[in-house]
């Protein structure tokens, strides 16, 4: 019997392990659950009663005798290790190259017709944090009013600006015209506006963050839709998906606002997926070395598991997974090529059930797919393998 409303969320960066293509990407050693669970006491007795120590066991983090879910892992088949890479791949989507990257900057064309185009002048066009960036180039910037730009190990292209000086309305619009130039073989995954606040020396990042995303090829959210199936975008789904397939989207500024935004849809939403990313594993945590604020992340998604499990009804679905890793106990500060957690719950179904290492992220995709009885995609090949069946 298929499962009336699921709840999919995706603990952003969250990695289990790496891949045995780590060393390709300079992630040899990565293991952000693993890593952080050996560098400091890490308590999570709720995701370990789903089974989370069952996919492998973590310091302070053993099996459950009995797991209250379904557990397993899952690869990356897609070249890539980014946001992009790992949401377009769990909704059926296979990259047959890897996104764009520019660790040494962007060619002078593109910046030059950015300039041409919005009248400001660039600083940066280094790959760099961004907490770091605006530090350093912010009063200039200030002074200047020229654009900050910064890439990443991602493929981004990063406009950081300070309120005062470029409002956000503009900066936006800077935006909408480098997502323009960015085409072709210089089509980034994401052009992101970076606005920030505050004096020289103490700048911070505002919330209005906002992610201009490339445009994705025929996926499961589109069939969804077409299927009268409702998909509630949670986060920052809508962004990586350009809004395509959903019925409403909640942008959420924080994990603990995402966590609540999820309560609530366990409590009011209809029949239907609700699709919602937790970011601030990757975004406050992990990007920025910051060991102990990404263990209390994990902590505070654990407390908040009982929450949502007691409030879903017999019929509902909760799977967790994540994207990518972040291990934030390395030198490096980007994304990092590991294998993704995979957790089930679902009240009065089967549990204990060992879904193993999963080939691809699609699997999560196709599983959601099945059970709303429509295919995950139109005119190409199937991706991904169900485990419907086996949670059923």
């Amino acid at each position: 019997m298929p499962f009336r409303r699921i709840f999919w969320v995706v603990l952003d960066s969250v990695g289990i392990g790496e891949m045995p293509d780590a060393a390709a990407y300079g992630d040899a050693g990565s293991d952000t659950l693993g890593n952080i669970a050996r560098a400091l006491p890490l308590h999570l007795p709720h995701l370990q009663a789903l089974g989370l120590g069952n996919i492998r066991p973590l310091n302070g983090i053993p099996p459950a005798p009995h797991p209250l879910g379904g557990f397993g892992r899952c690869a990356l088949a897609s070249p890539g290790k980014d946001t992009t890479t790992g949401h377009w791949e769990m909704a059926g989507i296979h990259l047959a190259q890897p996104l764009p990257l520019y660790p040494h900057g962007f060619p002078p064309a593109i910046l030059d017709e950015l300039t041409a185009r919005t009248g400001r002048g660039i600083l940066g066009n280094i790959a760099a944090s961004g907490t770091e960036i605006i530090q350093q180039l912010g009063e200039e910037h200030m002074r200047s009013g020229k654009l900050i730009i910064y890439t990443s190990a991602d493929s981004v292209f990063q406009i950081a600006a300070h309120e005062s000086v470029v409002p956000v309305r503009e900066l936006y619009e800077i935006c909408e015209i480098a997502r323009d130039i960015l085409r072709g073989p210089h089509e980034v995954g994401r052009v992101i506006a970076r606005p920030f606040v505050g004096e020289p020396g103490a700048f911070t990042r505002t919330s209005r963050r906002h992610d201009y995303a490339i445009a994705p090829p025929d996926m499961l959210l589109d069939r969804l839709r077409e299927a009268g199936i409702a998909v509630h975008g949670i986060g920052k789904i809508s962004d990586v998906f350009l809004g395509r397939g959903l019925h409403s989207s909640h942008r959420t500024a924080s994990n603990e606002e995402g966590m609540q935004a999820i309560l609530d849809a366990i409590h009011q939403v209809d029949p239907g997926l609700v699709f919602a990313n937790l970011v601030d594993f990757d975004m406050l945590y992990g990007h920025r070395n910051d060991v102990a604020g990404y263990a209390q992340a994990l902590r505070d998604v654990d407390a908040w598991l009982p929450l949502a499990m007691q409030a879903m009804h017999e019929g509902d679905l909760l799977i967790l997974c994540a994207d990518h890793g972040c291990d934030p106990t390395t030198p490096s500060t980007d994304h990092s090529r590991e294998y993704t957690p995979l957790l089930t719950y679902a009240p009065g179904r089967v549990a204990g059930i060992n879904l193993g290492t999963r080939q691809s992220l699609s699997d999560i995709g196709q599983t959601v797919a099945h059970n709303f009885l429509t295919p995950i995609s139109r005119g190409t090949i199937s991706r991904g393998e169900s485990f419907l069946e086996a949670i059923e």
